[in-house]
């Protein structure tokens, strides 16, 4: 099996268990992950989320839809001081 077929056969579990040796550096066993092992893995699983959907992956963030606060008054920036400082 060579490392394409090896990555297509990778399972949801197979890239969970990936995803949190990665984030705790170490196997589900308490093992440390070599620093090759790491890079393994996280070629895995960016190959994994290459195949779902792309809200699914690591690190999405969504972009936005409306400003950052609505709430304001259009004319906000009018009434606004400037800080003193106090010493």
């Amino acid at each position: 099996m060579d490392f394409h077929q090896l990555l297509e056969s990778i399972t949801p579990e197979i890239y969970e268990s990936f995803k949190k040796a990665v984030e705790l550096g170490k196997w589900p066993d308490t093992r440390p992950l070599s620093a090759e092992q790491r890079a393994l893995c996280m070629q895995a699983i960016i190959a994994y989320e290459q195949r779902v959907p792309k809200e699914q992956r690591t690190g999405y963030v969504p972009p936005k839809t409306t400003a950052c606060n609505t709430d304001l008054p259009d004319d906000h920036l009018e009434n606004e001081q400037p800080l003193k400082w106090q010493d």
